[in-house]
């Protein structure tokens, strides 16, 4: 099965105005807003730029409403830009995801379902709202079709997976074989298809309705893909017993927290309104942590592999102290030190437990940010030698870890790994690439990026007389091969993509296009001008250099682009360039801009061509 088995369409992110038209209870617990209005169709923005009709082509797409925060009378909204919006910071939008149950583009109709679940912004918003009452949302951002080649689909949820379960069922293809597990208070009536088993849970106090049901279950011969959502720490331990216990891949996977226990302060004045400043989300509670001892803390924990231990039950210092190999007494200082830091709870002596903060640590993108071996933690270490690259400006990643970043990456399997997750991410950007346009009359692309094999996936289902040369150093060559076939599975399509060892600084194959895509950051102005150049040497007539880079907006500053630009400083001496800074280097290596196309979101593409053919 293909490493994508559900595909992928990203969305230009609006932000629209619309207004409720019907209000309708489906269960004691579950209320049905309808939403409408003219800007669920195309219109024209604030700023006068043209805004596409609202889409919802997948079953579990999800949109952002805008809430007014208490005491306020108009809401916190993003700004509108010609592709995307802009989140305004202090105060941020005070928005909640929510799954579009039904989208009518004829009758121009939105279903958005609430459960009653607790108080919430958006659980009070849905039950005081009325008929002629207005609110903006924005999204969905991306869609997903259907898995393609699964035997038989897995799906569970709880009753905030509803919505999106019952839309899949009402859209599920015919003979479409599903096993479909709902731990709900109240049952709805579901569209079940023959092929469908449809098994309704109560609510257990022990969290583990789904898991239980599911692993005590009869297993179907075949190849399954499970989606699965609801309570965060459910929905993960789920995941385990697919992922440990059936052997299903994790990419044969969809998994979404769509909550996490936790306690919610009211506010004094109105008991159905959460307090926005006393119910912090685990993430805003956990980023909050920002002084020197709990990050290094953290950092630790998830290297002793702690949060993860808890989570499977070992809860007792001195068993945990066996199962990691540390000092019994010192881990001891540790864990109640994570304990004031509200990461751990005390169950009895010696014993823990982890919060709804403690168990952000334990998703995987969370820990390989802080573990020192993981693909962004490796990396990360470099900002220990900050000062040392400020003084100098040069990389400091050397003294700071004894190798440099350019050793880490020759390890094949640090390369693997890292590739590996650079992949993940790659259809959102090269999906509107694909579609855009700016490859339309290309018949030969060469290609110099990380997670190349999914971006020429994508580029080679829109134009399908395409052929791509994908230029990677010898590591990421091999990775490449071994990927390629799970990739781009289609024998045909793969047939179309060659792999050649050779670096950014070689002149580049003839072709009629060179695509750069984020290559640079790591590298001198020098250096990244020669690539340039090299890389234009060999166009054939017409041809052009095509270049995403990544640029840090001096107009508008924003955190995690200092944070990037900081962290490239002192591991590869550079960091991110401002837009002026990219033209200069532009200019060295001769070219020209002709054009510069905005697509996905906000993603710029340069158009580069020699300067003495314009």
């Amino acid at each position: 099965m293909p490493k994508t088995s559900r595909r992928l369409t990203v969305h230009p992110v609006t932000l629209r105005e619309v207004e409720v038209l019907r209000v309708v209870d489906l269960t004691p617990g579950l209320r049905r807003i309808t939403l409408g209005g003219e800007q669920l169709r195309a219109f024209t923005s604030a700023g006068g730029f043209p805004q596409p009709a609202f889409d919802s082509p997948g079953f579990d797409d999800d949109i952002r409403l805008v809430f007014r925060y208490p005491g306020h009378a108009e809401p916190v909204l993003p700004v509108q830009k010609e592709r995307g919006v802009d989140l305004p910071r202090n105060p941020r939008p005070l928005s909640k995801a929510y799954t579009v149950r039904r989208w009518d583009a004829e009758a121009g109709e939105l279903d958005v379902d609430f459960v009653k679940h607790g108080i919430g912004v958006g659980t009070t918003w849905a039950y005081r709202t009325r008929p002629g009452d207005r609110i903006h949302f924005y999204g969905p951002s991306t869609s997903r079709t259907f898995p393609v080649d699964a035997d038989w689909l897995l799906i569970a949820g709880d009753d905030t997976a509803l919505p999106a379960i019952a839309r899949l069922l009402d859209e599920l293809p015919e003979h479409t074989r599903a096993r479909v597990f709902v731990e709900a208070s109240h049952r709805l009536e579901l569209r079940t298809p023959p092929g469908v088993e449809v098994t309704w849970l109560a609510p257990a106090d022990t969290g583990t309705a789904l898991l239980d049901a599911v692993r005590d279950s009869a297993w179907w011969d075949g190849r399954p893909f499970a989606w699965l959502a609801g309570e965060h720490t459910a929905v993960r331990d789920l995941r385990r017993h697919l992922v440990e216990d059936r052997g299903v891949p994790k990419e044969d996977i969809d998994f979404t927290g769509y909550w996490r226990r936790g306690e919610v302060v009211a506010l004094e004045t109105d008991a159905a309104v959460p307090d926005p400043e006393k119910s912090a989300t685990p993430f805003e509670r956990l980023n909050a942590m920002a002084e020197l001892i709990a990050p290094l803390a953290l950092r630790t924990a998830v290297e002793l592999d702690v949060p993860e231990l808890i989570s499977r039950g070992v809860t007792g210092v001195t068993d945990l102290a066996a199962r990691t190999g540390c000092d019994e007494r010192a881990l001891g200082k540790l864990l109640r030190y994570l304990h004031t830091l509200d990461v751990l709870a005390a169950t009895g002596p010696g014993h823990y437990r982890l919060t709804p903060v403690g168990e952000v640590l334990t998703l995987e993108f969370i820990a390989d940010r802080l573990h020192p071996a993981g693909v962004v933690g490796r990396e990360m270490l470099g900002i220990a030698g900050l000062t040392q690259s400020i003084r100098t400006g040069r990389p400091s990643y050397a003294s700071v870890t004894g190798r440099t970043f350019t050793e880490v990456r020759a390890e094949q399997d640090y390369e693997d790994r890292y590739l590996e997750r650079l992949a993940k991410f790659q259809a959102a950007l090269a999906e509107p690439i694909a579609k855009s346009g700016i490859l339309d009359g290309v018949e030969h692309l060469v290609l110099h990026s990380g997670g190349a094999g999914a971006q020429a996936r994508e580029f080679l289902a829109v134009h399908l007389g395409l052929r791509i040369t994908v230029c990677a150093l010898p590591a990421q060559a091999d990775w490449l091969r071994r990927d390629l076939p799970d990739t781009i599975p289609d024998d045909r399509q793969r047939a179309r993509v060659s792999v050649v060892e050779q670096s950014v600084f070689e002149p580049s194959p003839a072709a009629d296009a060179v695509f750069i895509i984020r290559a640079f950051k790591s590298l001198p102005d020098a250096d990244a001008a020669h690539a340039l150049r090299r890389a234009a040497e060999r166009l054939r007539p017409g041809g052009r250099v095509l270049l995403v880079e990544e640029t840090f907006d001096v107009d508008a500053l924003d955190e995690h682009d200092g944070e990037a630009d900081l962290l490239g400083l002192t591991v590869h001496g550079s960091g991110l360039r401002t837009a002026a800074e990219l033209d200069a280097v532009i200019t060295r290596a001769g070219l020209t801009r002709s054009a510069t196309h905005t697509v996905g979101w906000g993603t710029a593409v340069h158009e580069l061509a020699p300067a003495a053919t314009r």
